[in-house]
């Protein structure tokens, strides 16, 4: 856990670096995220991290009625309700949200560090590992991290923390699999080269079926929704090829 903790500051810094540097026009500037700015991707963040911080208190339920109204009443989903939640957030500005952002995002790293990282915890998809946990928020704030700096015309190099991300969208297929409704027909390996040129190999317990190779941070870009696959350079073979690189995503939801 500590080194997913450590990743996870890093990831923060990064993304500090970039909005504590916005002037007031960069906030409106539009976003790979249909119909989203920079600040309303920034107050995406601010507002699930406020989440998984209620999750590690063992807060989620409260924190949930409040976002949808009362389980017995609720009418709308997750997805709507925090894209609701964004667009009234929206009008506090740039420089609010920002502050926003931050205090939430130290406050979910310390109720991180105060509980055994193998507590199961409430999350949107159902019960989790707060280790897991931890590793779905350092994937969505690289993921939006980096929709902020196209926004703002910054190419980002990938780092080392990719590898904590490639391990949860791959220890999560079956997971993908099963939302789709589609069954695996057997484990799949990855064989992946880290930012630095290292072989990141990952390799299930018993005799892969398929296998998946090329970059890990194209493999990343392709779970995150944010490239087609027919545009990297990642193989696949095996019975699951093409099911895995349609299916895979960074996020445990």
């Amino acid at each position: 856990m500590d080194d997913i903790l450590v990743a996870l500051a890093a990831q923060h810094a990064e993304l500090a670096e970039l909005v504590d540097a916005c002037p007031n026009g960069d906030w409106e500037r539009p976003t790979r995220c249909d119909g989203w700015d920079v600040a309303c991707v920034l107050a995406h963040l601010a507002l699930t991290d406020e989440g998984a911080t209620a999750s590690a208190r063992g807060e989620f339920d409260h924190y949930a009625d409040g976002l949808l109204g009362s389980r017995e009443h609720q009418t709308v989903s997750v997805d709507d309700a925090a894209a609701a939640q964004v667009d009234a957030e929206r009008a506090a500005g740039g420089d609010k949200i920002r502050q926003r952002w931050h205090d939430a995002s130290e406050a979910m790293r310390a109720a991180f560090r105060a509980r055994d990282p193998h507590t199961r915890v409430t999350w949107v998809a159902g019960k989790l590992s707060l280790q897991t946990l931890a590793t779905t928020r350092l994937s969505e704030c690289w993921i939006h991290t980096d929709d902020i700096a196209d926004a703002l015309g910054i190419a980002l190099p990938p780092t080392d923390r990719l590898r904590h991300i490639v391990r949860l969208a791959w220890r999560t297929l079956p997971y993908a699999f099963q939302r789709a409704d589609t069954t695996m027909n057997g484990p799949v390996a990855l064989e992946l080269i880290g930012p630095n040129g290292e072989p990141w190999h990952f390799e299930p317990d018993s005799p892969a079926l398929t296998t998946i190779r090329g970059s890990a941070a194209e493999f990343c870009e392709v779970a995150a929704r944010r490239r087609d696959p027919a545009e990297t350079g990642l193989v696949a073979t095996g019975p699951d090829a093409s099911a895995v690189l349609r299916l895979v995503r960074t996020y445990a939801l």
